[in-house]
């Protein structure tokens, strides 16, 4: 019987094993999509103890509570202390079996703290006192948990009305990782509520110092903002979206959309992806002005228990997949800018397995030989971020395209505690090339080239690509 959590977790065989330790286990990290705070990385953030740095914000965890029949007092309440939520967390633990935060949970203590004792009731208070006393020490700050790691460089997610002061602080003082802005301006097309959209606009218009009275003028300043955050080192922008946007639309069209959300007038759902398509097309144009990669995650359904958003706002635990038909927005979306040549370096995430075929033949689509995989099928992110989700994404992208070219894992994750989840990543990727190798679908004698090709998606793709 193999040991839990040992060396060679995950790796089957002595070749998976080889791959993951001569390889991949000691390269750096790149995690080029993150929710990292940078206030906290500017500020060298230092936590109090272990239930806080794990459990604020962590609607993973929140969500497996609620299910193991935790009172929402011990996920999101202010009227409980920390240690009161880690217990209920620790109750929780153990029902989390299969279920990849308990592998998680395990490589954080591991790998953070030296922890190898399995959380549960009966050694939570060790548990907690143990990471507690480390986390107060200068090593486990914001920062020194980025160099435990061998962290290299991150990219945070940042709205257009963002100032970046944090991001500028840390490039003006040069910290040895870099910390990234990454153009987020899901908010810049967010149409549906009138109100809070005219709100978002007068902000925009005041951190930008141009005054928005038509979309013509909404377009120059988000470009003045995308201008900024370029100068700060932004080299991504990301879009958060139930589906790709794709319909026809005039400027005429679009201006008069413009002035009736802005007026106030409730947009009607034609408007809204009219509006929406041209938007994601402008965009699209500015990051491919700057030679930028675009990041596309989309397929949630999010926000839907209303009691529960009323009560606890977003980003909460509430979301799940949806089952949005994309193909031919998708490709209409990427063929109108292919069309002429402005189609910048792409990164599509889903999140519905149902589309990891489909992802994987659409990218090949747009490659055009100026870049090596430029057009990118995304890991798996989200509800597919664990074992059997980051198989089905590298098996369609080996099937349909090249697995070589990809340019590999990223956290998407709020802590600084979630680095692992690269190692995780590496160990299921030597693992499904060792085993090939091991059955005779790969030769064995090509075995250095599997080496560099293991070390490219875990870190040298990337950082290539993104030309950190």
């Amino acid at each position: 019987m193999k040991k839990f959590l040992d060396e060679n977790f995950v790796l089957e065989t002595e070749t998976a094993q080889m791959l993951y330790h001569e390889y991949a286990k000691s390269l750096p990290i790149i995690d080029y999509h993150c929710h990292l705070i940078p206030e906290y990385i500017a500020n060298d953030h230092k936590f109090d103890n272990l239930g806080q740095i794990w459990l604020e914000g962590d609607h993973y965890k929140w969500r497996a509570m609620r299910t193991n029949g935790v009172d929402e007092r011990y996920c999101t309440g202010k009227d409980t202390t920390d240690w009161e939520k880690f217990e209920k967390w620790a109750e929780t633990v153990p029902y989390t079996m299969r279920n990849p935060l308990y592998h998680w949970t395990h490589l954080e203590l591991k790998t953070a703290f030296g922890v190898e004792t399995l959380l549960n009731p009966d050694t939570a208070k060790e548990i907690f006192d143990i990471c507690t006393a480390k986390l107060r020490t200068p090593e486990y700050s914001a920062r020194g948990l980025m160099k435990k790691y061998n962290v290299e460089a991150v990219c945070t997610t940042d709205d257009p009305v963002d100032t970046l002061e944090h991001h500028i602080s840390l490039k003006n003082e040069g910290f040895s990782v870099k910390v990234l802005p990454t153009w987020r301006p899901d908010k810049a097309m967010a149409v549906e509520v009138p109100t809070d959209y005219r709100a978002y606009v007068e902000k925009l218009s005041e951190v930008s110092g141009i005054t928005i009275n038509k979309f013509s003028d909404l377009i120059a300043a988000l470009r003045n903002r995308h201008d900024f955050f370029a100068s700060v080192g932004c080299k991504l922008s990301d879009h958060g979206i139930e589906e790709f946007y794709a319909e026809d639309f005039t400027q005429a069209e679009i201006e008069n959309i413009f002035n009736k959300v802005y007026g106030g007038t409730q947009l009607t759902k034609e408007e809204i992806i009219k509006f929406k398509s041209a938007m994601l097309f402008e965009g699209a144009i500015m990051d491919w002005e700057k030679g930028w990669t675009q990041q596309f995650h989309y397929g949630a359904i999010r926000n839907n228990n209303t009691r529960l958003f009323n009560q606890l706002g977003p980003d909460t635990g509430f979301d799940s997949i949806g089952d949005f038909s994309v193909a031919k927005a998708m490709s209409k979306f990427f063929n109108r800018l292919d069309t002429d040549n402005k189609l910048a370096k792409t990164i599509i995430y889903n999140l519905n397995p149902r589309d990891n075929d489909l992802i994987a033949t659409m990218i090949g689509n747009f490659q055009d030989g100026s870049v090596a995989g430029k057009i990118q099928f995304g890991s798996g992110w989200w509800f597919l971020d664990q074992k059997t989700g980051m198989e089905a994404q590298m098996n369609s992208l080996s099937n349909l395209g090249l697995l070589s070219r990809f340019v590999g894992m990223l956290t998407d994750s709020r802590s600084f505690l979630s680095y692992p989840r690269h190692e995780y990543f590496r160990r299921i990727l030597c693992n499904l090339i060792g085993n090939d190798v091991e059955k005779g679908l790969l030769p064995s004698s090509e075995l250095p080239f599997l080496g560099k090709m293991v070390g490219d998606i875990s870190y040298y793709n990337a950082k290539n690509f993104f030309k950190f």
